[in-house]
């Protein structure tokens, strides 16, 4: 296998002008994004293991997905029901790679969808080993006051309420040996002042998962959180402001924004027996910019 140039694997702003409404579609999207649909070569480290991907139709969610199915996992993808599309898609992948995957719309804001998706997990797929909370929500806002309160809650309720409900739901079923992986990001290091409702919400993550990462280890499950920089998503176009669009990732020492194939071996690692010493820990996968 030959190197490759990091700096090249991926497409380098400027970008055309692109908007959508949140959540995103990846379908619009230009450039396209990469999953790792033609890179990504499994070897067995999660072979007969069960996971739970929230947002697991698009992004970062769907490389993770392709990734853990090629890797030998069975997968629930959660996702809401505007993105059906985006979530066959995301399945077909699970099935060329002859694994087992169970699709479950609904809004995680919600408790009960969030202790309904843990009961269809266990149901369709008979346990769970790793939970992946990836879902989330953000809106730019050059002010405070410019943030409503409904979208201000909406913010925590997604981003914060969300993986408190399906921790608790999920972590009477996890095994020793499970694992649980939050996303947060940069953000909750390095804020950007738009960003003051989603950055405080990833903050409140780290603290989250460092604080249950202590309690679970008494039952032998891992928690560990990846904090991305800029990722191609649909969450670029759907939750930044479309001026910054055009020029993102810019800022990174690679001069360009991770595609989502670039994250999903981090999430295959911590989620394998390859990461049973990692705990309470928080791994940027920023292009040189974690602060930390």
């Amino acid at each position: 296998m030959q190197t490759q140039d990091p700096r090249t694997l991926g497409e380098k702003p400027p970008f055309p002008p692109q908007q959508q409404s949140f959540p995103g579609t990846e379908e619009p999207m230009s450039p396209q994004a990469d999953h790792g649909e033609q890179s990504y070569q499994g070897s067995g480290k999660l072979k007969g293991m069960t996971a739970l991907v929230t947002g697991g139709d698009s992004g970062i969610g769907r490389a993770v997905v392709l990734a853990f199915a090629r890797e030998g996992a069975d997968i629930v993808i959660s996702y809401m029901p505007e993105e059906q599309e985006d979530a066959e898609a995301s399945a077909q992948n699970v099935r060329d790679a002859g694994r087992k995957v169970h699709l479950v719309p609904g809004d995680i804001r919600d408790a009960n969808q969030c202790q309904r998706l843990i009961d269809e997990a266990i149901q369709s797929l008979g346990r769970l080993d790793v939970l992946v909370n990836n879902a989330a929500f953000q809106e730019s806002r050059e002010s405070i006051a410019e943030v409503p309160y409904e979208e201000f809650e909406r913010t925590y309720r997604t981003n914060i309420f969300a993986p408190f409900y399906l921790c608790k739901a999920a972590l009477p079923h996890m095994k020793p040996g499970s694992s649980i992986i939050n996303v947060a990001s940069i953000q909750a290091f390095d804020p950007s002042p738009e960003l003051l409702a989603y950055a405080s919400t990833k903050s409140a993550l780290v603290g989250f998962s460092k604080a249950l990462s202590k309690q679970v280890i008494k039952q032998g499950v891992r928690v560990n959180v990846v904090a991305p920089g800029p990722v191609w998503t649909p969450f670029i176009p759907a939750g930044v402001a479309p001026e910054k669009v055009e020029k993102f990732g810019a800022n990174t020492l690679f001069e360009r924004p991770a595609q989502p194939a670039e994250l999903a071996p981090m999430f295959v690692w911590l989620a394998s027996a390859q990461a049973s010493y990692m705990t309470g820990e928080v791994i940027g996968v920023t292009g040189g910019r974690t602060p930390f």
